[in-house]
């Protein structure tokens, strides 16, 4: 039998014509509502692993961590070398497919054990978050909050009962009440507010030593963005809106699958003193265009040897922050010119 080790080695596969966006939307669709199709699209697709909603990676040529999928057949033969049901494989929930139409689902599996097997490591998502680059950061994401989202919801809200889901996992039913729930996100805005000549930053005790961010916070039930992020920001630091404008939007995975609407705000620099809630963040202030270009060039959390004390940072590329922060400082340096 070949060897364990090598199935998960890079492979060449031979190229699939690439299809249209439409193709593939609706091949998707395919496949989230016929259960047989989403079977046979399984066994000859892609499966990405996790291990307690831990995705796993593995390390390139280059010594860079990269999100593999691996092949539904060779991850069959792993279960079988453990001594488990490969029947386990039709637990996975589809995820999305590439250019080619290769399906790609999403597998938690118990045994950590996996991680030599398949040549790689189980990453908390908040580490591998940060690790991953281009399309790997929000695939695992997104797999990760589907599964969890199923971990979640097996029972009926309102009988109490056991809910099936489909082949798909793009949705489950409660066989008693016939109420049929999908996979949902929260509403969060995030909004970076500038007096004009400044941006403020602000950090939760939460944040990594250093770190500030733009503010954000969860829509209320019935609100729209506009209200939401008015509230936020007369809750939290004291400041009234003046002009505001939407930028952006990113699926973030933290606490619980979270969807961030992005935006940038102004308030009057007369009223621009910041009364901050102490409940909800630790410090609030405002930077001016050299602090936040210095801030930007920095990779990862500095220290400054002198007195021990974290230096000043914001998040990394991979976070919708870093693009408002970014956005903000490319408009400051326009207005330079």
């Amino acid at each position: 039998m070949q060897s364990l080790r090598s199935l998960f080695q890079p492979k060449l596969l031979t190229p699939r014509p690439l299809s249209t966006y439409v193709s593939r939307i609706r091949y998707l669709m395919k496949l989230k509502q016929d259960d047989e199709a989403c079977q046979e699209a399984l066994r000859s697709g892609s499966l990405l692993l996790y291990h307690k909603l831990a995705p796993l990676l593995q390390k390139n040529k280059d010594s860079m961590y990269q999100l593999p999928c691996l092949r539904t057949s060779d991850v069959e033969q792993v279960l079988e070398k453990l001594g488990r049901d490969k029947q386990l494989i039709s637990e996975a929930v589809l995820i999305s497919c590439t250019e080619t139409n290769e399906p790609h689902f999403c597998l938690d599996v118990e045994q950590s054990v996996m991680e030599e097997l398949c040549v790689g490591v189980f990453m908390d998502l908040r580490k591998a978050f940060f690790m991953l680059r281009g399309k790997d950061a929000p695939l695992a994401a997104k797999g990760q909050a589907l599964l969890q989202w199923h971990q979640t919801h097996g029972y009926c809200s309102a009988t109490g009962q056991p809910t099936v889901r489909n082949q798909s996992g793009s949705q489950r039913v409660c066989p008693s009440s016939g109420i049929t729930y999908y996979p949902q996100m929260a509403p969060v805005m995030i909004v970076l507010v500038s007096d004009g000549s400044r941006c403020l930053l602000a950090r939760q005790s939460s944040f990594p030593p250093g770190m500030y961010s733009a503010l954000a916070g969860f829509c209320d039930m019935g609100e729209t963005l506009e209200e939401a992020l008015r509230r936020e920001l007369a809750e939290e630091v004291g400041l009234e809106v003046e002009t505001l404008w939407y930028s952006a939007s990113q699926h973030w995975p933290f606490p619980q699958s979270s969807f961030m609407m992005a935006c940038h705000a102004t308030v009057n620099p007369d009223k621009a003193q910041v009364t901050l809630d102490k409940a909800e963040l630790e410090d609030a202030r405002w930077c001016s265009l050299e602090e936040v270009v210095a801030a930007l060039q920095i990779k990862e959390p500095p220290r400054n040897p002198r007195v021990e004390e974290p230096g000043f940072w914001v998040p990394p590329s991979s976070a919708i922050a870093n693009q408002l922060i970014q956005e903000w400082a490319s408009q400051q340096q326009l207005k330079g010119q």
